[in-house]
């Protein structure tokens, strides 16, 4: 999910996964926030040349050995 933040003036993107499997999935939403961010830079890199893609993270994961987790 993209989203534009005109207040912060940068685009948002929020990765939601699920698995049925016993493993986490937290580098497979990471990884696929990190390649739409990098999506939107190629896309918009003649336009704007200051950008940056920063603050990947995990923001909340539920279930698995560690239990739930909210970051946010």
């Amino acid at each position: 999910e993209l989203g534009i933040n005109e207040e912060k003036s940068c685009v948002e993107i929020t990765a939601t996964v699920r698995s049925v499997g016993k493993t986490g999935v937290e580098m497979e939403a990471l990884t696929a926030v990190s390649v739409a961010a990098l999506a939107v830079y190629d896309m918009a890199k003649a336009v704007e040349k200051t950008m940056r893609i920063q603050n990947i993270r995990l923001v909340e994961k539920h279930g698995g050995k560690s239990g739930d987790i909210v970051l946010e």
